[in-house]
């Protein structure tokens, strides 16, 4: 049993809500405005309050952060007859868990209910992530113990001291720039400059004078003479990403700047020189290029001098909670957030995923959901919807090649739908495609067990009731 704090004017609507709480065995009190809901901190301890917007006095936006403040751990459901956009926006920055319009559809103000109370009492033992140990490094850390990666950090830690030319390879997103600056922080040269250059960002014209500088006139728009990437990083280390890209005419300038440390400026007549240590990246097959004649063979091997080879993410795999803790932990500072805990639904969607998009695409799923999460919470509605479409029998531990039935992987299917929506079975119908008629066929079929918070479906003629 939860308990609930109903705040509306509506006498009629907190009645009916109350009720229907009641019925579904919590303890539901209620209050008709903001000051008496207020009143009531002392005498009932709400782990959810369900307030509507307009009301005599205060609205229930205004009141909002008093509510969380004067009920610690509270979670927030809104509700109001005026649904705009501004409305909208002001309640989730003010701290609710979620909006609803009036008229109400209990379907959808049950599953709500049933996801915030499942959260605050913590039956989603999501994953707590401490910030003092977590936050701590810096956005260039890398993290990971599986056993490729250790492998990575004992050859960053052989190649940095050595001052050798150093050739990362690896898929996109797998942190190619973070073992750079990893060799150049634990270097000889880490008090000297990082410069880093994306070799297929410019056109090779403009790519050259960034790379090796310019003399003023050397070009149209040469106005004033400017040293290029090899001489700011003089003392310091250089790193060239995505190196495959580079023109013949690049290459050979290139091999000779590693060979003689020394580079002509566009322009210039005598050479200069740099002490820089370069090191490269690609996520392409050099040896490869190399055979089809597109890249030379000689820089080929001056650049590989040592090879660290990264794995991509769906190969360490065993690394995914610490990757999220971290990460997790670094854009809540960044953001100003305080989202510390996943739902092990969206842990066990990450280890079925294929990760394409490696690290780099779990950094950019976590902060798309930490800056739309309501609460402290990332569930699996605030993931890309391709995260959580992956196949039941990976989600639910089943080993690759099992010789399922159709009407195994079907009822599996089906459970993780109404686990994802919360047993909302309006949300689960349109994920499915099927009818609700159909969805309650396939739940006696399967004799699927809904769980405690998932409110009873209602009779098939029953009308959704309003408030």
């Amino acid at each position: 049993m939860n308990t609930l704090l109903i705040v509306d004017d509506d006498l009629a609507s907190c009645r009916t809500l109350q009720l229907h709480f009641r019925t579904l065995g919590h303890e539901a009190h209620v209050a008709h405005s903001a000051a008496e809901a207020l009143a009531a901190r002392g005498r009932v301890a709400p782990e959810l309050v369900i307030l509507d917007v307009r009301m005599p006095g205060r609205s229930g936006l205004d009141a909002l952060p008093e509510i969380k403040q004067a009920f610690p751990g509270v979670h927030v459901i809104v509700i109001t007859a005026f649904h705009d956009m501004e409305t909208t926006i002001q309640a989730m920055q003010r701290g609710a868990d979620d909006y609803i319009q009036k008229p109400i559809d209990l379907e959808e103000l049950n599953a709500a209910v049933a996801k915030a109370l499942r959260y605050g009492r913590g039956e989603a033992h999501g994953v707590l992530v401490a910030s003092a140990e977590h936050a701590s490094g810096d956005r260039h850390s890398m993290v990971g113990h599986s056993r490729a990666m250790k492998e990575v950090f004992k050859t960053i830690g052989l190649a940095a001291s050595s001052g050798a030319t150093v050739l990362i390879t690896g898929e996109s997103g797998t942190g190619k720039e973070l073992v750079a600056r990893a060799i150049h922080r634990t270097g000889p040269n880490s008090s000297g400059p990082f410069v880093a250059v994306n070799c297929a960002a410019l056109v090779e014209t403009l790519l050259e004078a960034d790379m090796f500088g310019h003399e003023k006139g050397a070009f149209t728009g040469a106005v004033e003479r400017r040293p290029g990437k090899f001489a700011t990083a003089n003392h310091g280390t250089l790193f060239l990403d995505e190196v495959s890209e580079l023109s013949h005419a690049i290459q050979a300038k290139l091999l000779r700047a590693l060979q003689e440390k020394e580079f002509v400026p566009l322009g210039a007549r005598e050479p200069q020189t740099s002490d820089a240590r370069v090191i490269a990246a690609t996520n392409v097959d050099l040896a490869h290029r190399v055979r089809e004649g597109s890249f030379r063979e000689d820089l080929y091997y001056r650049l590989q001098v040592i090879n660290i080879h990264l794995p991509p993410l769906r190969e360490r795999k065993d690394d995914l909670p610490e990757l999220v803790q971290t990460l997790l932990a670094r854009i809540n500072r960044e953001m100003r957030r305080h989202v510390w805990r996943v739902d092990p639904l969206v842990l066990r969607c990450f280890e079925a995923y294929a990760w394409p998009g490696n690290v780099r695409e779990l950094e950019n799923a976590l902060m798309k959901a930490v800056a739309l999460c309501p609460a402290d919470m990332i569930t699996c509605d605030l993931l890309p919807g391709q995260m959580c479409s992956v196949h039941a029998t990976h989600v639910h531990g089943a080993a690759p090649g099992a010789r399922w039935r159709l009407r195994d992987v079907e009822k599996e299917h089906v459970l993780r739908v109404l686990e994802a929506t919360g047993w909302h079975r309006g949300r689960a119908c349109e994920l499915l495609g099927v009818s609700r008629p159909r969805l309650r066929r396939l739940i006696r079929q399967f004799e699927l067990p809904a769980p405690p918070y998932a409110a009873e479906e209602p009779d098939e003629h029953e009308n959704n009731a309003q408030a």
